[in-house]
């Protein structure tokens, strides 16, 4: 099989590679899933067939692998892609964990019991959806923890 790509087309393949590989690997250390690592590395050892070799340092570390340059992170959109990712992903988790907190805190595991899954759902959801809208209206701005 043979794939075909434009010089843009390439490039968004690069960005989405690099990102698929970001978002298994970044937060990890010696657990490194090493498959998506090397996908990346083979895709970007063709970015010199595409003009885009000021995205590819193959040289630095000596391993025979290709890697995103310095470059590539700040030149491209890659960087302002991963902030929208990261401070959505805040917003939604941080809305989630404290309407799961307080759905339990509001609910007794009997009253767990006796609703339905959807009336779990939609209950739990009105918790979010609260938070969700304070985070709207004031950010963080209202969040303090006290002592008991």
């Amino acid at each position: 099989m043979k794939i075909e790509f434009n010089k843009e087309q390439f490039e968004n393949l690069m960005k989405l590679v690099y990102l698929g590989n970001w978002m298994a690997n970044a937060n990890r250390t010696d657990d490194r899933i090493e498959k998506y690592e090397d996908l990346e590395s083979y895709v970007f050892s063709f970015a010199k067939n595409f003009g885009l070799e000021e995205y590819v340092d193959d040289e630095s570390v000596g391993d025979g692998k290709f890697y995103p340059t310095r470059f590539f992170e700040e030149e491209t959109d890659i960087n302002e892609l991963h902030d929208e990712y990261d401070d959505e992903t805040f917003w939604t988790e941080l809305s989630d964990h404290l309407g799961e907190r307080d759905f339990m805190r509001k609910y007794s595991k009997d009253d767990w019991d006796k609703m339905t899954q959807e009336e779990r759902f939609l209950k739990r959801q009105e918790c979010e959806i609260g938070w969700e809208e304070e985070f709207e209206k004031n950010g963080i701005e209202r969040l303090e923890i006290r002592e008991k």
